[in-house]
């Protein structure tokens, strides 16, 4: 593990280093770092700066990246199980082979990213920027997916089921998608999706 550039922030890792546990690495500047294979279950990372980080293959089991900067981080193989990732910034970020069952995606800028062969199964991607993203072969499994692509958005390989809607820029208009438009779009770019009608209120006892 190599510690960040800034003083405070690697105070603050080498203080956690001799004791682990959970992290608090809140509105830190850890650029510089490589963190790399680290176990940083239910730690706490809202608002840091992790600017080009390596991450690969670190564990964020239920951890708060909340508001985060990960542009350009690269998260291959990590697993974001459960974690909290919204209003954080993705955008140029790879996430390649990720683990994000159950990861909260509110508002976050992936503009960009690459998740290829990302497992998003049960997630939540609402208010995503996905412009640009390369999303091929990412597994889902009644995903949340209300997101903003562009032509430049690869889904070639995409599978599983979604619930949502997409926002497709082309040029200077846009076109909102829901349902079977929404499938034909993902399916005609090499998607193997199916799009479900939203769960109704559960019946009361």
């Amino acid at each position: 593990m190599k510690l960040p550039a800034d003083q405070e922030a690697a105070n603050r890792i080498s203080e956690w280093l001799e004791r682990r546990g959970k992290l608090y690495a809140i509105e830190l500047d850890l650029r510089g770092s490589d963190f790399s294979g680290g176990d940083f279950s239910e730690s706490w990372f809202t608002q840091a700066n992790l600017v080009d980080v390596p991450l690969c293959g670190a564990e964020f089991y239920r951890a708060n990246l909340e508001g985060a900067d990960l542009t350009g981080a690269d998260l291959t193989a990590a697993s974001l199980v459960r974690a909290n990732l919204d209003d954080a910034v993705l955008q140029n970020a790879r996430l390649s082979g990720a683990d994000m069952v159950k990861a909260s995606l509110y508002g976050v800028d992936a503009s960009g990213a690459g998740f290829r062969g990302a497992r998003l199964m049960d997630a939540s991607l609402s208010g995503v920027d996905l412009r640009g993203a390369d999303l091929t072969n990412v597994k889902l499994d009644e995903t949340i997916l209300k997101a903003t692509v562009d032509e430049h958005t690869v889904v070639r390989g995409m599978s599983g089921t979604v619930f949502g809607r997409l926002s497709v820029h082309m040029g200077e208009d846009t076109e909102e998608l829901r349902f079977a438009e929404m499938a034909d779009w993902l399916n005609s770019r090499g998607a193997n999706v199916d799009v479900l009608a939203p769960r109704g209120p559960r019946p009361s006892k």
